[in-house]
């Protein structure tokens, strides 16, 4: 077989295989939520996010270095045993977009995960985990010895 029918049998594929994900994501009414992903401040994050008023919580688990050595890798875990959990949204404060990842749970999936992010300074992570029409909120201080957004 020549290269180039190799080259075409595998774009074939990949459009076999992205045309049902295309489809999926579609019907699940899923879209890149812009306004809250280049959001440059906390308050335009949450706005974006519909987020109205949130409630600290301890049922939220986080964990985080307390000082990061490179703030390019910066391993956290989180766990929500908020009951009925829907989403987990990880924000940075002083990084120049805030909101890092908004992970959406269905099915009783299990309000759980493990992450690296990337953090331009010392500052918060936070929390936001949705659960119905309320949010509830969890932060953690990292010192972060070099950048990692550079």
């Amino acid at each position: 077989m020549r290269r180039r029918d190799v080259l075409k049998l595998f774009a074939g594929a990949m459009a076999f295989v992205l045309l049902p994900i295309n489809a999926i994501a579609a019907g699940l009414n899923l879209k890149w939520n812009k306004a809250a992903f280049e959001a440059t401040k906390l308050a335009d994050a949450s706005k974006g996010l519909n987020i109205s008023a949130e409630t600290p919580s301890k049922d939220i688990d986080l964990i985080a270095p307390d000082r990061a050595e490179n703030g390019a890798i910066v391993q956290i875990e989180i766990t929500s045993r908020i009951p009925n959990t829907e989403a987990i949204s990880v924000l940075v404060e002083h990084n120049p977009t805030v909101l890092i990842g908004n992970f959406i749970f269905s099915n009783g999936a299990l309000p759980y995960l493990v992450t690296r992010i990337k953090m331009a300074e010392t500052s918060d992570i936070k929390i936001i985990v949705k659960a119905g029409d309320q949010y509830f909120t969890a932060s953690k201080n990292v010192v972060v010895l070099e950048n990692g957004c550079g």
